[in-house]
């Protein structure tokens, strides 16, 4: 069995001379393999194409792809975008007083799977020709729990709430305060408990479209959790969120929804590991196809899924294991070259605004500084005023080398050049590869393309146009941006935020080789705690009280930082036994208690 995918973003037959036509043997022979579809674009015939491949290595654009697939899957599509689209094979189950976790790169078909099951996308099982209807769905799921599921939601006796993804969408479609919309929304009355738990008291009186961007996510979960529905769709919970935050909003949704079924996409590995009861695996080509694994236990679920290797299902989904390993000891900061040295310095948003406090600090030469805190602490103000990007209202920070900057929030064109760089004024229509290689004088090296775009992924995209990018997508090409400046230090704001588990891997693998080779130092700022704890040689801490006043302590040595850290959080991390991967222990278990005693919240 095989099926054909064609990438139209990628697809541009008017630079091309329909290689894919021209070159196929079966159309040599005169079958219509390849035709020219109604848009321009070919349309290739997976019923009569043998699978040589040579359409895909032809094809200037890369934008073929011909994959074989087990014959088990056939009779088993859930959904299918158009001729030549994107294919979901099987669904996730959702049951009643669990909560199930769906892990699997971006692109993959998760959001898809979930939008279906809220009802929100009618399954056509592949068939791109006709209208599916929901007596040949629920025909197709016949003795499986869906079948009892897809027959209630074609019937409306089945009550669902659905948080997207994207939460930034939500100000389109609303116009008010925070209390309005979550006053219009509540059908269980436990609003005030949550936004007490989710400390959003301050932004009860705020305009919706005046959010930050965790507020308006922490936001988002309360509207979906005060529905009163059989099942709650929650797709990704932990973008903007801080690490205090995301623990907070785990044990809320554990809490408030233990009696409902809930479906939760999620790509940080240690809140997922909390929350989940049990995980769907997905795995495939991101564009091409995913298929959704039977469900498993959440630890041996994730640790198939870093192994790359799933047991039941005999498939190898990845080349090398994503692997974790416990750190050597840290060289004492008194044996580091120091690289630069800051003094200390304050700034302050207007009279009586925030107010962050820094003290002198310094850098080593080749070291990467993790940066972690809660939100509205000032960790963006402080690379913010290092970078040059905003001026201390107190002291002053003036260094004699060149450094690039990636902020937090990324739009097209945008902060994407790093400091330094020139005010880029393109349209936004300007392809990824034009921007990207618009950043250097004198065009990017051999060795910029080797560590830091393939990497990263970016030959992949580089014929999209900025506008058409998704969030991971323009993640990936703002880090490339702030990479392939030349500069002696560089500051990335929040770098892993959109990025799927293996874009992350790749993430730290890309930035951690950046430094050694090029011996350059980094300041990273993120919420991710698997990145912080493999990337960081040295840690500071950030506290105080969001949006009023923030501190800095540190730079401290990894143990020492994570400890200050976790027990403000109230949470204790371990490493996993076979795969020393970083976890969350239970809150209240034997293992969270041993180390409370201990003291010690990082990793007995």
């Amino acid at each position: 069995m095989r099926i054909a995918i064609l990438k139209k973003d990628k697809c541009q037959p008017r630079k091309c001379a329909s290689e894919c036509i021209k070159y196929c043997p079966m159309v040599q022979t005169g079958a219509e393999t390849v035709v020219v579809g109604s848009d321009g674009k070919p349309v290739i015939s997976e019923d009569l194409c043998e699978g040589c491949g040579i359409c895909i290595k032809k094809c200037p654009f890369s934008a073929i792809s011909i994959i074989g697939l087990p014959e088990e899957l056939k009779g088993e599509e859930a959904h299918r975008y158009g001729e030549n689209g994107f294919v979901l094979y099987g669904m996730p189950i959702p049951r009643a007083g669990r909560i199930t976790g769906l892990l699997g790169e971006n692109g993959i078909g998760k959001s898809t799977a979930i939008t279906i099951l809220a009802g929100l996308q009618v399954p056509n099982l592949g068939n791109v020709t006709a209208e599916v209807s929901w007596y040949e769905i629920i025909k197709r799921y016949s003795g499986s729990e869906l079948q009892n599921y897809f027959d209630k939601l074609s019937k409306g006796k089945i009550r669902v709430a659905y948080k997207p993804q994207y939460v930034d969408a939500i100000p389109k479609f609303f116009e008010g305060t925070t209390y309005e919309l979550l006053e219009r929304t509540d059908e269980t009355g436990e609003s005030k408990r949550l936004i007490k738990a989710f400390e959003l008291e301050e932004a009860m009186k705020t305009d919706i479209k005046a959010l930050s961007g965790g507020e308006l996510q922490r936001v988002a979960v309360i509207a979906c959790m005060i529905r009163d529905a059989d099942f709650y769709f929650l797709d990704e919970i932990t973008p903007y969120l801080d690490i205090y935050q995301r623990v907070q909003v785990a044990k809320g949704i554990r809490k408030v929804l233990e009696e409902k079924a809930v479906v939760v996409v999620e790509h940080d590995l240690a809140i997922l590991d909390m929350l989940a009861d049990y995980v769907h695996l997905l795995y495939g080509e991101p564009g091409g196809y995913g298929v959704v694994t039977l469900p498993k236990s959440t630890n041996r679920g994730i640790n198939e899924y870093l192994s790359g290797f799933l047991h039941a299902e005999n498939v190898r989904i990845r080349d090398k294991p994503i692997e974790f390993s416990a750190h050597p000891p840290r060289e004492r900061q008194e044996e580091r070259t120091v690289f630069i040295e800051y003094d200390g310095f304050e700034k302050r948003y207007g009279e009586d605004g925030f107010l962050l406090e820094a003290k002198p600090g310094s850098i080593g030469l080749g070291e990467v500084v993790g940066i972690v805190g809660r939100n509205a602490t000032g960790k963006s103000t402080f690379v913010k005023v290092l970078a040059g990007e905003t001026e201390p209202t107190a002291g002053s920070i003036s260094f004699d080398i060149t450094l690039s900057y990636k902020p937090q929030y990324i739009k097209p064109l945008q902060g994407l050049g790093g400091r330094g760089a020139e005010p880029h004024n393109g349209e936004l229509d300007m392809k990824v590869k034009d921007f990207i290689y618009s950043l250097k004088e004198g065009g990017l090296t051999e060795a910029d393309v080797i560590e830091v775009l393939n990497p990263l992924g970016i030959p992949e995209i580089e014929e999209k146009s900025l506008k058409e990018l998704s969030g991971g997508e323009l993640q990936s090409v703002a880090i490339a941006a702030c990479l392939c400046q030349d500069a002696s230090l560089y500051m990335l704001d929040e770098p892993s935020a959109h990025l799927d588990v293996e874009q992350k891997v790749r993430l730290i693998k890309t930035l951690r080789r950046y430094a050694e080779r090029r011996e350059v130092s980094m300041m990273i700022v993120d919420h991710d705690i698997y990145l912080i704890d493999l990337l960081s040689d040295r840690l500071m801490v950030f506290n105080g009280e969001p949006g009023v006043r923030g501190e800095i302590k540190g730079s401290f040595e990894m143990r020492e930082g994570m400890n200050l850290f976790l027990k403000e959080l109230g949470v204790t991390f371990r490493r996993d036994e076979s795969t020393l991967r970083p976890r969350i222990n239970k809150i209240g278990s034997a293992k969270d208690r041993e180390q409370k005693e201990k003291g010690q919240y990082y990793y007995l």
